[in-house]
C-alpha cells in the first residue's frame, strides 16, 4: 500500500525532465522550474551586475571590500547549471520523488570558479599582513634591578588556505553577504606560571655579591655588575642563564684581566742581516664556558656564592720549533728608495709599510700586495696626497702607496724570485729606478711574485725619516741576477692643451706648463742558480706618457679710444652746465 502511495506521488510530482526542479538554488538565486537555457541566461545577468559590486570580508573588527573585477573571479555558470538539472533526474515516478525530496529540503549549488592566481595570491598577502600578529611569549624584565614578570598574548594569523576558498566562493555567488575571514590563534608556549620559579631564582641572583676566586687572586662582582650578565627568559626560553650581548663583552674585559694571551715565536733580523728565532710563549686564557656555569652556579645559590675562575693553557699559533723549521736565517734581497714631500704621502707611506711587514710567504706562494693591504680606505687611516689618475698628478685616497709597490718589487727583482704581476706608472718618475717601478690600484692592477726558493721567506719593511727599506729573508739560495736597462727614448712630444684666457690681450700666448714629452725603456734580468743554470729570462717594458703642455691663448679684445671733448672758450660754461644762481640780496 505505501509503496504504491510512493508510485503515486512520484509520478504526480514527476514533472518535465526538462526544466530544473523546484527548490534548487545556484549561488543563492532560485532557478526551479527554469529551462537550463533560462537559468543560465538569468545567472550570467546576475553576475555581470554584481562584477563591481564588492563583499566585504572581515576579522575581528577589521574589514575589507573586495570585487570579482579585482580578482579576475569567473563563474562557471554552465557547470553550475548542469549541477542544477541533476537534482531532478531519473525515469519516471523516481525522478518524482527525488524531487519531492528536493522541495522539501531545498539544494543550493555553488559554482566552480575561476580566479587570477597572481591576484589573489597578492590580495591574501595584504590581508596576511594586516591580521597576523606574532603571539608574545611571557617573559621576565628587569626594573631597577627587581624582576617583573610580562604576560604573554595570543597571536593570531590569517589561514590562507581557507581564505582563499571563502574569498573565490563569496565572490563567485551573487548575494552580498558580509564573510569572516577565517584566522587560527596562535597562542605562547610560555605562561606567567611556567616563569614564577624563575622569578625566584632572579631575585637570588641580585641579592648579594658573588666572589670570583682564581689562585689567590679574586674579583668581587656586585649585584649591579651581574645584572648585566643575566639573560632572562624571552622569546620562548624557560631559564636564567649567563649570556647575551652583556656577559659577551664583560668576558672580553675580564679574560685580559685573568689571563695573558699566548705569544708566536718570532724572528730577529740584525744589522747584518742575520736572523734568529725569538722563542714563542705559552698563554693563559680564560676557559669561557667553564666560567659561565661557575658563575651561574654562584648567582643562584642563596649562601657561600664564590664562583672559581677557569684558565687553560694556550699554545701560540706559531712555536718555536716551528719558526725554526722554516728555515728563515739570512737575507735574499733587499732594495731601498728615498721618500718625501706632502705629510699625507709620508703618512701613508709608513700605513702601507705596516700593513705588509712581517708577511711570511710559504714554499710555492704568492704574494699579492693587494691581497696583503687590503682595499685602501679612509677606515684603514689613508688620507688624500699626489697620486697619478688618468695619466696626470692629482690629489687621491693612498697617494703614496707605489713608493711601497715600487721598493717591494725591487726587493723581489733582486733576490731573483719568479715575479708575474708588475705595471709601471702611467708617468715617468725620475726619483725610481729606470725601467723598474711599479703601481698598483685595488683590486686591478697588482704586485705579485712567487716564492720558489722551497723555503719559506719573511718580508720586513723599514720606515725611515727619509728612506725605506725592503728585505726578503729566507734560506739563501745565492742566486745571480744581472740587469741590461735600455736608455729612456723619447717617443713623442707632449700633448698641447690650449686654454682661453680672457685677461690676455687677444693673438697673444704664453706657455704655462711646458709638459714633458712621451717616453719608454725597457729592462732585461737574468737570474742565475748557484750552479750558474739560467732560471729566468724576462724583459719589462715601460711606456710612459707624455705630460700636457699649457698654452694660454689670448681673447681680450683691444676697446677702441674715447675722443677727448673739447675745452671751452676762456670764460664760457661747457654746454650743459647749469648757470651760476643769482646773489643773495644782503640781510638788512
Amino acid at each position: 500500500m505505501l509503496a504504491s502511495l510512493a508510485v503515486l506521488a512520484g509520478a504526480v510530482f514527476a514533472g518535465s525532465p526538462t526544466r530544473i526542479t523546484e527548490g534548487v538554488r545556484v549561488a543563492g538565486v532560485e532557478v526551479g522550474g527554469l529551462t537550463p537555457a533560462e537559468a543560465r541566461s538569468l545567472l550570467e545577468r546576475r553576475a555581470a551586475a554584481f562584477q563591481h559590486v564588492p563583499v566585504t570580508f572581515f576579522a575581528g573588527e577589521q574589514r575589507w571590500e573586495i570585487t570579482p573585477h579585482r580578482l579576475g573571479v569567473v563563474a562557471d555558470w554552465a557547470a553550475a547549471v548542469d549541477a542544477a538539472q541533476r537534482q531532478g533526474e531519473g525515469f519516471g515516478p523516481f525522478r518524482g520523488l527525488r524531487r519531492v525530496k528536493v522541495r522539501v529540503f531545498g539544494a543550493d549549488i555553488a559554482p566552480p570558479a575561476k580566479v587570477y592566481s597572481p591576484a589573489l595570491d597578492y590580495e591574501l598577502k595584504q590581508l596576511s599582513s594586516a591580521i597576523d600578529r606574532s603571539h608574545r611569549e611571557a617573559a621576565i624584565v628587569l626594573k631597577q634591578r627587581k624582576p617583573l614578570l610580562i604576560p604573554g598574548r595570543a597571536g593570531r594569523r590569517l589561514d590562507r588556505e581557507r581564505a582563499a576558498a571563502t574569498i573565490v566562493g563569496a565572490l563567485a555567488s551573487l548575494s552580498r553577504t558580509p564573510a569572516a575571514l577565517p584566522v587560527k590563534l596562535d597562542q605562547p608556549s610560555v605562561t606567567p606560571e611556567d616563569l614564577q620559579p624563575v622569578v625566584e631564582e632572579v631575585r637570588t641572583a641580585l641579592s648579594a655579591p658573588v666572589r670570583l676566586q682564581l689562585g689567590k687572586t679574586w674579583w668581587r662582582l656586585r649585584p649591579a655588575r651581574i645584572a648585566p650578565l643575566l639573560s632572562l627568559p624571552h622569546d620562548g626560553s624557560r631559564t636564567l642563564d649567563i649570556a647575551g650581548p652583556g656577559a659577551d663583552a664583560w668576558f672580553a674585559r675580564f679574560s685580559k684581566s685573568a689571563g695573558s694571551p699566548p705569544v708566536d715565536a718570532d724572528f730577529a733580523i740584525s744589522s747584518g742581516g742575520h736572523v734568529t728565532v725569538v722563542p714563542g710563549k705559552d698563554g693563559v686564557v680564560l676557559d669561557v664556558d667553564a666560567t659561565r656555569n661557575a658563575i651561574l652556579r654562584a648567582v643562584l645559590a642563596p649562601a657561600g656564592r664564590t664562583a672559581h675562575v677557569v684558565v687553560v693553557t694556550q699554545a701560540p699559533n706559531r712555536t718555536t720549533s716551528e719558526a725554526q723549521a722554516m728555515g728563515i736565517t739570512g737575507l735574499v734581497g733587499a732594495y731601498e728608495t728615498i721618500y718625501g714631500g706632502d705629510p699625507n704621502r709620508i703618512h701613508n707611506v709608513q700605513l702601507v709599510s705596516q700593513l705588509i711587514d712581517k708577511t711570511l710567504i710559504a714554499p710555492g706562494a704568492t704574494f699579492s700586495f693587494n691581497g696583503t693591504t687590503g682595499e685602501r680606505t679612509p677606515e684603514k687611516g689613508f688620507r688624500e696626497a699626489p697620486v697619478i689618475i688618468n695619466g696626470e698628478l692629482q690629489n687621491g685616497l693612498g697617494g703614496g702607496i707605489c713608493q711601497v709597490s715600487t721598493t717591494v718589487f725591487n726587493a723581489a727583482y733582486e733576490a731573483g724570485v719568479r715575479i708575474t704581476a708588475r705595471t709601471n706608472h702611467a708617468l715617468y718618475i725620475s726619483h725610481y729606478p729606470l725601467g723598474r717601478d711599479a703601481t698598483v690600484n685595488y683590486p686591478d692592477l697588482d704586485l705579485k711574485f712567487v716564492n720558489d726558493t722551497g723555503r719559506w721567506l719573511l718580508l720586513r719593511t723599514f720606515v725611515g725619516s727619509s728612506s725605506l727599506t725592503v728585505g726578503l729573508y729566507g734560506t739563501a739560495v745565492n742566486r745571480r741576477v744581472e740587469t741590461e736597462t735600455a736608455p729612456l727614448r723619447v717617443t713623442g712630444g707632449p700633448p698641447v692643451a690650449r686654454v682661453k684666457d680672457p685677461a690676455l690681450p687677444a693673438g697673444e700666448q704664453v706657455v704655462e706648463e711646458y709638459g714633458e714629452p712621451s717616453r719608454a725603456t725597457s729592462v732585461h734580468r737574468r737570474v742565475y742558480a748557484a750552479d750558474g743554470k739560467l732560471l729566468y729570462d724576462d724583459v719589462w717594458y715601460s711606456s710612459y706618457r707624455g705630460e700636457k703642455r699649457i698654452v694660454r691663448i689670448g681673447t681680450k679684445k683691444e676697446e677702441p679710444e674715447k675722443p677727448a671733448k673739447p675745452k671751452p672758450p676762456e670764460g664760457e660754461l661747457p654746454a650743459g652746465t647749469p648757470p651760476e644762481p643769482p646773489p643773495k640780496p644782503p640781510t638788512p
